[in-house]
């Protein structure tokens, strides 16, 4: 039986039949012009997901930056022991035996070896050489590190405007940092007829090149934790500025102890006055302005500048405590909390380790760890910070 469309019934629904298609057809359209801008909105750049790849990435750096086996190489004393300076031919050590006595023969050119190393045989000079070639190489690699994948990101969009001058900075200061490190190392190369101490790097380019190290290493973590960490949203009430502040103050404090780290280390200071808390039986040696000026004292007075690390280190101690201490009157989120914690644990571990390496006469293995000692407060620093910082607006 065929239908009969002429029937009042199909002749009723017919334009309502009409309309619902008109309205689907538009919508289908609608949804069509939309959908394909929907794949390009979702993947535009940066993004959520770009910048944990960035973030990833500059904790990486800041990571490469910190394992520089710049302890090894100052514990060993071989920082001295490759005396040409090539960014590409030094990539290869010497291979045969010829080869090796050349370079051996250079280093017993410098003071080094004629005033402190005279006995030193091959094998021996062999252990130095590749402990500061090793150094050397893994600068080159956190410099490619920085390098590469800064052109790779930029060309695919990944970065802000304001990341792009930052990343710039740290591809900038990774270059610089290499250059001082050879203006450094060339300190401790030249003669000095008028001094009979034993040869070592000036204790100034020392402190730059250490102290452009830990600048490196702070801005690449605090960027890195900025983008990987959100901004917690907290009232910002008079006791939370306050807390910031402290916390700014106390992360400039624990910097500039472990900066004065450097003059303990260039001038051997860890050797003199081997006692806690008093320097021999005095809480102010005699001889802490022995040189003239007396501004001298404080960078190159060996007891003077282990007397100021001493007054920085409890003075950081001092400080984290209170912040610690302060925290705890507030509510604040749960990963903030840690961090503070943390840093105060590590402050009292820190000054520990601290005053066993000074009791024991500054054990190698021991003035390794507390320098990395050092990093490890600076970093929980940097993060107690990152934890605490405004939400962008």
């Amino acid at each position: 039986m065929i239908p009969n469309f002429s029937f009042p019934y199909f002749q009723y629904q017919r334009p309502q039949l009409r309309q619902w298609l008109v309205r689907r057809n538009q919508s289908s359209i609608s949804v069509e012009s939309v959908s394909p801008s929907t794949p390009a909105a979702s993947k535009a750049v940066p993004n959520a997901a770009t910048n944990r790849i960035v973030g990833r990435w500059l904790l990486g750096c800041s990571g490469l930056v910190v394992g520089l086996p710049s302890n090894a190489t100052l514990s060993c004393e071989s920082g001295l022991s490759m005396v040409d300076w090539h960014l590409v031919r030094e990539m290869k050590p010497p291979q045969s035996e010829a080869e090796w006595e050349a370079e051996f023969s250079k280093y017993k050119q410098f003071p080094e070896f004629k005033i402190l190393n005279h006995e030193m045989t091959l094998p021996e000079f062999k252990f130095i050489f590749y402990m500061e070639w090793g150094h050397r190489m893994w600068g080159r690699l956190v410099g490619l590190a920085y390098i590469l994948p800064t052109v790779y990101f930029w060309k695919k969009g990944y970065f802000t405007r304001s990341l792009k001058g930052k990343v710039l900075g740290l591809c900038g200061f990774v270059f610089f940092q290499g250059l001082l490190g050879w203006y450094m190392v060339k300190s401790g190369l030249e003669e000095k007829p008028d001094s009979h101490d034993v040869p070592r790097v000036s204790q100034y380019r020392l402190c730059a090149h250490l102290g452009s190290a830990l600048v490196l290493y702070s801005a690449s973590l605090w960027t890195g934790l900025t983008l990987l960490l959100p901004a917690h949203k907290m009232a910002d009430t008079k006791n939370l500025q306050q807390l910031r502040r402290f916390a700014k103050g106390t992360g400039g404090l624990v910097f500039l102890t472990a900066l004065s780290g450097a003059f303990v280390a260039g001038l051997d200071a860890g050797l003199v006055y081997n006692s806690f808390p008093k320097m021999a039986d005095k809480w102010i040696p005699d001889d802490i302005l022995a040189f003239s000026p007396a501004l001298k004292n404080f960078f190159e007075n060996p007891t003077t500048v282990q007397f100021d690390h001493r007054v920085l280190a409890i003075g950081s101690l001092t400080a984290i405590t209170g912040l610690y201490l302060f925290s705890r009157r507030m509510l604040l989120p749960r990963r903030a909390k840690i961090a503070i914690g943390l840093l105060a644990a590590m402050a009292y571990t820190q000054v520990a380790l601290g005053i066993s390496t000074l009791l024991l006469y500054v054990p190698t293995p021991l003035a390794a760890t507390h320098q990395s000692g050092s990093v490890a407060l600076l970093s929980l620093a940097i993060w107690v910070l990152a934890e605490l910082r405004k939400m962008p607006k």
